[in-house]
């Protein structure tokens, strides 16, 4: 009975292959910054006071899985830095029209007589 308990020399390889492909793939994800991210993702999870009905999408979201690559970002706030512009620079100019135009209305208590 006592072979029960001793694991065979090829079994025993192959579990030591298989800790040596995890331990790979563990030091993988912390050299490039996964563990990292996920567990400061997780930790503000944890620490959310109120928590979300799904917390898939919260880490989703987190994570930036829900949001545009860095570069789409970068894209679309210049985009929105120019079209702010445009917006301000369009009420201006509307600003500036309606003034001119109250210079030919006239004004209700003149065209109110006739």
């Amino acid at each position: 009975n006592e072979w029960l308990l001793t694991p065979s020399p090829k079994l025993n390889s192959n579990i030591q292959a298989s800790e040596s492909k995890r331990e790979q793939f563990r030091r993988y994800l912390e050299r490039s910054g996964v563990l990292d991210t996920i567990t400061s993702v997780l930790v503000a999870l944890y620490e959310e006071t109120d928590k979300p009905n799904n917390a898939l999408d919260f880490i989703k979201l987190h994570l930036g899985a829900a949001g545009p690559e860095p570069a789409d970002t970068e894209a679309l706030r210049m985009e929105l830095a120019d079209l702010q512009q445009k917006c301000n620079l369009l009420m201006e100019e509307n600003k500036e029209l309606r003034n001119k135009l109250m210079q030919y209305e006239p004004s209700p208590e003149e065209g109110g007589a006739e």
